[in-house]
């Protein structure tokens, strides 16, 4: 495994972070709760020490199976994420979204990130998490309602007391990412990227790169639809998100794995799966430090892990970029 220090600080991650998104089971449909522990116990003994959480998963759910994958490992040996500011117990803010809960129950969820919120959301992520510190705690959606300054220094004053050790934003652009540097040292911005999802090179990669700002990238597998296994026709689960999302339109199905039919001929001469190479592919990007990458059972967390041992060279990386540009996948 490799791993990267992020931003100016000196926490390291493993370039392989496990995304708990599908663990909490909200949005994909359903989720196995012992086999989501099984996959983040195969995954850190591969060498992903570093586990991305959030609330809003599974609403608690998905931070509670972290905190038992993780049950007898040293914590200084996990690096635990987590965000904040999605709020599904407290109408307050901007509204995000109407959803269910994992037990079909209607929820609304709001993004607010005001300062007595904050301090409140991380006193309970601890808990579920079992620990005494968060690694990386990140706004997970920019907050219109409450002004920048309010909730950075919200998160500094959570820093200083030693329940947070370094600040991170989610989603946010580099207007919005210098903004909030003015009121806190922000080491990274977790946003969406992936081969088929590369609208952040044109300015948010440029500045964090100019800034010293680590990119941790979200969905780089397209939520399944890079691995090569989604057909034209496939169905998904009641609950799913995808179901309807524009990437998974019949055409741009296929429109993707057209270009994946490309690139697999050098994955089956480098002896590794499509996912592997996409996976190297995308932390080998000017300005990517990590991957994170969700898993639902132990086969599909080792196989992740495992993209950190693939070898590009300059060459077949920019042939691999070059046949997507030739794709034309912008969705």
């Amino acid at each position: 495994m490799e791993y990267r220090k992020i931003g100016t600080s000196d926490l390291e991650l493993s370039v392989i972070t496990f995304g708990a998104w599908a663990a909490g089971g909200w949005m994909w449909g359903s989720t196995d709760r012992n086999e989501a522990i099984t996959a983040i116990k195969a995954s850190y003994d591969l060498g992903v020490t570093s586990i991305d959480t959030a609330p809003i998963y599974g609403q608690g759910e998905s931070e509670e199976i972290v905190a038992d994958a993780i049950k007898g490992i040293g914590r200084d040996k996990i690096q635990l994420l987590t965000k904040f500011g999605m709020r599904w117990d407290l109408a307050k803010g901007e509204l995000a979204m109407k959803s269910k809960n994992n037990e079909g129950k209607s929820i609304d969820i709001y993004k607010y990130a005001g300062r007595e919120s904050i301090i409140y959301e991380c006193e309970q992520s601890l808990k579920r998490l079992k620990t005494d510190y968060i690694d990386l705690y990140q706004i997970h959606w920019p907050d219109v309602t409450t002004p920048m300054d309010e909730t950075m220094e919200a998160l500094g004053k959570l820093v200083k007391d030693g329940k947070v050790r370094f600040a991170g934003v989610c989603n946010y652009n580099a207007d919005q990412v210098k903004e909030a540097g003015e009121t806190l040292n922000i080491v990274s911005d977790q946003i969406p990227f992936s081969m088929v999802n590369r609208g952040v090179e044109e300015k948010t990669v440029p500045y964090c790169i100019e800034h010293k700002k680590s990119i941790l990238a979200y969905s780089p597998m397209e939520r399944g639809l890079l691995t090569g296994k989604i057909t034209q026709d496939y169905k998904f689960e009641e609950g799913d998100h995808r179901k309807n999302n524009k990437f998974f339109e019949p055409e741009n199905v296929k429109k993707t794995n057209a270009f994946l039919d490309r690139i697999k001929p050098m994955a089956n001469d480098k002896s590794v799966s499509l996912s592997q190479l996409v996976l190297r592919w995308t932390i080998d990007q000017p300005g990517i430090t990590i991957a994170l990458v969700g898993a639902r059972n132990a086969e599909q967390s080792t196989q992740n892990a495992k993209a950190a041992d693939v070898s590009l060279s300059q060459e077949e990386l920019t042939s691999i970029t070059q046949a997507l540009d030739d794709a034309k996948l912008k969705f």
